[in-house]
This record gives structure tokens, C-alpha cells and sequence, in this order.
């Protein structure tokens, strides 16, 4: 036991984790776990750890460690997990993270609005949040500004804005060509592209992969064979739709994520369309029944849980340290090749 680090008059003498860890013959880890419950771990270990934790009078004290630092051990994330399955498994990376180093995790949705974004930053600033991951909305300036004047560490995940901030998300230029490379190889020359919201980083960058793509493949561009599905799915039908239409219209679709993907389907089926004899179809964003459609659908897969737990490191780092250097992460992503796109 030592004395910590505590404001005189709230806590003289403690255990620590380590204390506990020694007593108990086990790694400071594992009393974590026990803790925080983040690892199952062997019942005789549990009950050593816990017969420790009796002995030496061990607490986490949150409290008295909320009013030492001004925090409160907390760490929020704020993107669109409820409405985009993807984001729901960049929140598992999230938490395995920040849970191990004994945070809780608030989440918000912001519904990809500026002005509801702005208004949740506040909220959990006013929560007293040690920090945030944030996937941004396409205008999400308010909002940073206010972390800013507020002095609210945020990491930025999967849309990429701004290089002052930490910053994690895939690759997105390159696997959309690649996307492209592939129809093309397969004989498509019309290649519809159902685009995401305007404004989010993703979009653009995934539409630039596609203009690359076309390029490399001797093709040139015509904004006649875009549309916004708005990254729902509701919205990529309505696209679907609009660009069936066209004349000469698309042999072949790209959608730039896997909601868009699930309403291009719903879409073709409504035209009487079947995938891949009649139409062509590739996804931005693999999950988890992705293989298990009929078609088996061809799509770009992001190390989801990667981007996650990488923000939740980022975000870490700069609580331990707050004058560390900004750093910018692209993890790769990668082809997962199925028969959607009409191979077999």
C-alpha cells in the first residue's frame, strides 16, 4: 500500500491494483479483469483476487479520483452506431480498449447532423468526459470548435478531417479502384456508383477511388451514372431507381457502404432484377451475413474493430500526455471476393 496521489483530506493510504496483484499471486491484468469484468478468468483466480481485495481494503475510489483530476473516468463515443451496423463494430474496438483501462463508455448518436452532433458534444462535456472518438458528420466544425474552446481531447475515427487532430480510418481511394478494376475485368463498361452523403470524407475519398478506377481502366467519367444514396438504404433504392433509368443505364453498381448495399438489393428485387445475371452488384463495408445472402455478396472489408481500438489508443495516449503530436493512421482494407459480381 502507498499514499496516493490524491487531494489531502480525501484519501490518506490505499491499495492499489498491484497490491491486490501481489497478495493475490496474479498479474495486475488479471485483477483488472476481475475488476472491471472486461475477461473471464478461472474461479479459483476470481476468488484469490477477490480474498485479496478484502485483505488489503482495495477500491477503484472513481470518485475521489473524478474530483483529483477533474474527470471522471469516462470516454465518449459519439457516431452513428445504432443507425450504420458498421459503426457498431468499431465500438467493439472501442470498448475492448478503454474498458481494459478501467474507463467507462458513454455512447451517443448524432444521426449524422451537424446541428444534433453539436448539441451531444455539449451534452457529454457537460458529463465531464475525460475525452472523445468521434466519427464526424460533414460539417462537423461546430463541433470541434466547441471541444476545442473546452479542451476536450477528441480523436477523430473513420472520417478523416483534419491533421491538428489524432485521427484513424481505412483506406478508402484504392479499394473503390479496385472495386472498379474488378467489374471492369469481368466486362463492364457502365459502372454505377451509389455514393454516400455529401460532405463526409468517406464519400469523397470513395468517390475519387472510383474516378481513379474508371481512369486506369480507359473509361471516362459521367456524373450521370452517380447518385446519392444519402449511406442509408432507403435512399441508395431511390438512387437504384434513378439510375436505372438512365439511358444506356449501369451493368454493374458500386455501393459505398453495406446499408446502401442491403437497399440496392431491395431495390433490384422491386425492378425485377436478379443478382448477378441480370445486374452486378459490389459493396463498400463487409458483415457479418454478407456471405450469407443469395447472391454471396463481393464487397471491400475495414478492419472495423482495428479503427477502433486504434482511436481508443490514440485518445489514451493524449489523456497520459496531452502534449503529444497529432498522428494520422490509415489502416488497410481489402477485397473480399464472393459471386455478386457475377463470378462464380
Amino acid at each position: 500500500m502507498r499514499a496516493t496521489d490524491e487531494p489531502e483530506g480525501v484519501l490518506a493510504v490505499m491499495a492499489t491494483m498491484t497490491d491486490v496483484a501481489r497478495v493475490a499471486g496474479v498479474s495486475a491484468a488479471t485483477v483488472s479483469h476481475v475488476v472491471n469484468g472486461t475477461r473471464a478468468v478461472r474461479e479459483e483466480t476470481r476468488r484469490a483476487v477477490e480474498d485479496a481485495i478484502a485483505s488489503t481494503g482495495y477500491s477503484p475510489n472513481t470518485l475521489a479520483r473524478s474530483l483529483a483530476t477533474g474527470g471522471t473516468s469516462s470516454i465518449a463515443v459519439v457516431m452513428s452506431a445504432i443507425s450504420n451496423p458498421y459503426f457498431g463494430q468499431v465500438l467493439q474496438g472501442v470498448e475492448a480498449e478503454v474498458v481494459r483501462q478501467g474507463y467507462t463508455l458513454l455512447l451517443a448518436d448524432p444521426h449524422d447532423d451537424p446541428e444534433h452532433e453539436l448539441t451531444v458534444v455539449r451534452t457529454m462535456r457537460e458529463r465531464r468526459v475525460d475525452g472523445i472518438v468521434l466519427a464526424a458528420s460533414a460539417d462537423p466544425r461546430p463541433a470541434l470548435d466547441h471541444l476545442d474552446a473546452q479542451n476536450v481531447p477528441v480523436v477523430l475515427a473513420d472520417r478523416l478531417l483534419d491533421e491538428r487532430y489524432d485521427q484513424v480510418g481505412p483506406e478508402n481511394t484504392e479499394p473503390t479502384a479496385q472495386l472498379v478494376d474488378h467489374l471492369a475485368g469481368l466486362g463492364h463498361r457502365r459502372i454505377g456508383m451509389i455514393a454516400g452523403l455529401a460532405g463526409l470524407s468517406t464519400t469523397e475519398e470513395r468517390l475519387i477511388g472510383y474516378r481513379e478506377g474508371l481512369a486506369r481502366n480507359g473509361f471516362e467519367y459521367d456524373s450521370a451514372l452517380v447518385d446519392s444514396g444519402r449511406s442509408d438504404s432507403a435512399g441508395a433504392a431511390d438512387a437504384v431507381a434513378r439510375l436505372l433509368a438512365v439511358p444506356d443505364r449501369p451493368t454493374a453498381f458500386i455501393a459505398a457502404n453495406n446499408s446502401m448495399t442491403i437497399g440496392a438489393m431491395s431495390a433490384f428485387g422491386d425492378a425485377g432484377l436478379e443478382v448477378p445475371s441480370d445486374v452486378a452488384l459490389v459493396g463498400f463495408d463487409d458483415f457479418p451475413w454478407a456471405d450469407h445472402f443469395a447472391p454471396r455478396l463481393t464487397v471491400v472489408a475495414q478492419p472495423c474493430a482495428d479503427i477502433g481500438a486504434k482511436a481508443a489508443q490514440l485518445l489514451l495516449r493524449r489523456l497520459a500526455d496531452p502534449s503529444v503530436e497529432p498522428e494520422t493512421h490509415r489502416l488497410p482494407s481489402r477485397l473480399v471476393h464472393r459471386n455478386s459480381c457475377g463470378c462464380r
